[in-house]
């Protein structure tokens, strides 16, 4: 293997080709769940696809990204390796807080592992992490040294009383471990698109403490390294100031400026985040392209799992449609 993202971005070129186009997504929202099945096992998710249950769907999906993204950091080595990782390893943190999400709402174990990304951790270890019974048990199971998540999940189960206060004390404390090592690495459009994630953490997080009702000094919750967001702006949010987000009118971050709600504004973060990931593809000697490409990716798989719980379920199809598109 290289230290080298040449022959990598030749591998991820070759599979941006087959991404799902956005008219799978249309014809998809109308169909019932046994018409989705059909299409599915007719896509490039076919070959993982053993059965016509949602659990079968969601297995597929795992399958896939496994094949297709979890492989990327083995496809090279030192600086470029570990860049990949960086990336990989935000899914982590977000498959551990559905853990605990799913926990606290009763999900069995089979509807948690159907939500989850995939990351840098072995789907043997989320099984065994599925079997805890709380964050502290996780944070024990989870013991991987050199992992930004165990130090993080460590500080969240001995500090924090609420799930919604445990998240954030995770965000915190993985983004402040990952982005020290990302300004590290020769990799500026990594670097950069971590910055850009970290203004549209401070965004969410200074809006959900208002949104949860958080009394406590809400200054700690702040993630340095930002460039759209300071403090006194998240210090609003948290106060529950929606005016204060027409700061961000002329910004990356225009398209929140004047959003109302909570869901609303994850809903534009997300779109922006997508566009952002978007500029990093001209990168194509460094770590940009497979940013595009991994956010791409795994917004398809989200898109799948969604697609399939509306048909499952028999939703109405206005009732995902703002989840499934950014217009």
């Amino acid at each position: 293997m290289t230290d080298d993202f040449g022959y990598l971005n030749a591998r991820i070129h070759v599979r941006r080709s087959q991404l799902l186009h956005e008219g799978f997504f249309r014809e998809a929202l109308k169909l019932s769940f046994a018409e989705l099945v059909k299409i599915l096992g007719e896509s490039i998710y076919g070959p993982d696809l053993a059965g016509d249950t949602l659990a079968d769907i969601d297995r597929a999906v795992t399958l896939h990204l496994n094949r297709t993204v979890a492989d990327l950091p083995h496809l090279v080595a030192g600086e470029a390796q570990e860049s990949l990782s960086l990336l990989l390893m935000r899914t982590d943190l977000t498959n551990v807080r559905t853990i605990l999400q799913g926990k606290k709402a009763g999900w069995s174990n089979e509807e948690i592992m159907g939500h989850l990304g995939t990351g840098t951790l072995p789907q043997t270890l989320y099984k065994i992490l599925l079997d805890s019974a709380d964050a502290a048990s996780l944070s024990q199971v989870f013991s991987l040294p050199k992992h930004p998540l165990a130090k993080a999940l460590r500080e969240a189960s001995s500090a924090a009383r609420e799930l919604s206060e445990m998240e954030m004390i995770l965000d915190r404390t993985f983004y402040q471990a990952i982005m020290r090592r990302a300004r590290e690495l020769d990799q500026p459009y990594l670097a950069d698109f971590m910055v850009f994630e970290i203004d549209a953490q401070n965004l969410a997080t200074g809006l959900k403490l208002f949104t949860i009702g958080f009394k406590d000094p809400t200054e700690p919750f702040f993630l340095k390294g930002g460039r759209h967001v300071g403090l006194p702006l998240f210090l609003r949010l948290a106060e529950g100031d929606l005016a204060a987000l027409e700061q961000l009118g002329g910004t990356d971050f225009d398209q929140v400026a004047e959003v109302k709600e909570l869901l609303e504004l994850e809903r534009g973060l997300r779109c922006i985040l997508l566009a952002k990931a978007g500029e990093c593809s001209k990168d194509v000697l460094g770590a940009g392209l497979a940013i595009d490409y991994i956010q791409r990716k795994q917004w398809e798989a989200g898109r799948i799992r969604l697609l399939a719980r509306r048909a499952y379920f028999d939703l109405p199809s206005r009732s995902i449609e703002q989840e499934l598109f950014c217009e």
